[in-house]
């Protein structure tokens, strides 16, 4: 009986040490490599993926420990470059550690800078991104039914993506975002107009305060009939036939595009950027003023925009810039 006694004590010692050796000992890659876990994967099959893929030792000490511990675990995609106990990846995959990687929007991006910002994160091609940017507009066909693509809004922001993120699901997101943003705003309806004209202040004005002066030019423009006349919006012209060069040339001015504000009176067809916060506020209030002339700040080495209600003002504002311009040197 001792003897008995003593050979299983041996054992539960032996099996002891072994779950122990299993359960601490670091294993894994020592270079960087993904480990992908579908959803709805049941946690047999975690294991045993985790025991194949050389991330644990044994997928059965892998199941007792989520007996013990619990705990849900999440799909998604994991980064590993170093061995790790068991432990340590089973808690990864309870907290869904995922990898993602960063993608800011900064303010007055439009749909080609994003697109060249994807790729650049390595989380598509620029072209796939462009395709899903025009194609699902139906994401906001409810609140803007002429929209041919989904410029104006994909709301800038910083993103987290998993690597194998689907173009569809970006945009979707920023979406999904640009709606948060624009209920605090207290937007509602005439998203088509409040996001054009927001889309413009965005481009003509880095200065905050002036953003509700520059809105209130252009709606006051268009209660004349005048043409806006507004650079960036013959610059997106440009970009999207494929032609922008840097800058504004006089062939440019004479393209015949829906967006060519210089020779159509009202609204372009559609946003030019996607504006932030700031802007979509000053285009939902634009100040009162009897404004219809401006130099933009972006142009001015002064740092501010010059605002005029008549031509002759206006053009006092262009020399005072023009003398500006050549007492800084950059021309």
């Amino acid at each position: 009986m001792k003897r008995f006694f003593g050979l299983l004590l041996l054992l539960i010692v032996v099996a002891a040490s072994t779950v122990a050796f299993v359960l601490l000992t670091p294993t894994g890659p020592h270079t960087e490599t993904f480990l992908e876990i579908a959803p709805g994967t049941p946690t047999m099959k975690i294991a045993a993926q985790l025991q194949r893929q050389g991330f644990i030792l044994n997928r059965y000490v892998f199941e007792a420990l989520h007996v013990v511990r619990g705990g849900s675990l999440k799909a998604g995609e994991y980064r590993f470059d170093h061995p790790s106990r068991m432990s340590e990846v089973y808690s990864r995959l309870v907290r869904g550690d995922v990898y993602t990687r960063a993608l800011t929007i900064p303010e007055g991006a439009n749909i080609f800078d994003i697109a060249q910002r994807v790729e650049a994160a390595q989380l598509g091609s620029r072209e796939a991104f462009l395709a899903a940017a025009r194609k699902d507009t139906a994401l906001i066909s409810d609140i803007d039914p002429l929209a041919d693509s989904l410029e104006g809004y994909l709301f800038p922001d910083t993103y987290h993506f998993e690597r194998l993120v689907t173009p569809e699901h970006m945009v979707a997101t920023m979406v999904r975002r640009f709606r948060e943003a624009a209920a605090l705003a207290g937007l509602t309806t005439g998203f088509h107009k409040v996001i054009i004209i927001a889309s413009l202040v965005e481009k003509e004005t880095p200065i905050d305060s002036e953003r509700p002066l520059v809105a209130s030019v252009f709606e006051n423009r268009l209660a004349q009939g005048m043409p806006l006349m507004t650079d960036p919006s013959v610059i997106y012209a440009a970009l999207l036939d494929g032609r922008y060069r840097g800058t504004i040339y006089q062939s440019d001015l004479a393209a015949d595009s829906p967006y060519n504000t210089y020779k159509h009176a009202g609204l372009p067809p559609g946003p030019v950027c996607n504006p932030g916060m700031t802007s979509i506020k000053a285009a939902m209030s634009p100040a009162k003023s009897n404004y219809l002339y401006f130099v933009a700040a972006g142009a001015d080495p002064a740092g501010h925009s010059r605002f005029a209600a008549t031509l002759e003002e206006h053009q006092r504002n262009v020399a005072a810039y023009r003398h500006a311009v050549h007492a800084g040197g950059t021309q």
